[in-house]
């Protein structure tokens, strides 16, 4: 009886464990992102997003597709870190949709000397050869 106790809180705890694994690679891609972006260097912020003519941002100015035109649209906005300023993400929720998609809330700072900017965002993130990539970011 014990061992039937045993093995089946370790069936049962396996899925949970995955998914808290999985949770902690996304917020860890989104930690890496704002460190990225606080030294100014936009290629390696863009290492969390899906390289790729399909990616989907949208911003105020409507939707865009692909990884080089998100790249080339925020070096426009943020050509220097001045304008850039000092990153933070305040994470509202991580919800898993399913094994390879999950959703993303929250809220983005920026701390800058020209003037503080701030908005919410909504990611889908989606599990890519073993990788997670955001393949959708809605900004606002």
């Amino acid at each position: 009886m014990k061992y039937f106790v045993f093995i089946t809180v370790f069936l049962f705890q396996q899925p949970l464990y995955a998914q808290h694994k999985d949770e902690q690679a996304i917020r860890q891609i989104l930690t890496d992102q704002t460190t990225e972006w606080n030294k100014g260097n936009l290629e390696a912020f863009m290492k969390g997003y899906w390289k790729n003519d399909s990616l989907l941002f949208v911003g105020k100015t409507g939707p865009h597709y692909g990884f080089q035109t998100t790249l080339d649209n925020y070096h426009k906005g943020y050509p220097d870190t001045a304008a850039m300023g000092k990153l933070s993400f305040n994470i509202i929720q991580v919800k898993r949709l399913s094994p390879d998609y999950y959703f993303v809330l929250g809220k983005w700072m920026l701390k800058r000397s020209m003037g503080d900017l701030s908005g919410h965002y909504t990611l889908l993130f989606r599990k890519i050869a073993g990788q997670w990539k955001i393949v959708v970011d809605h900004s606002s």
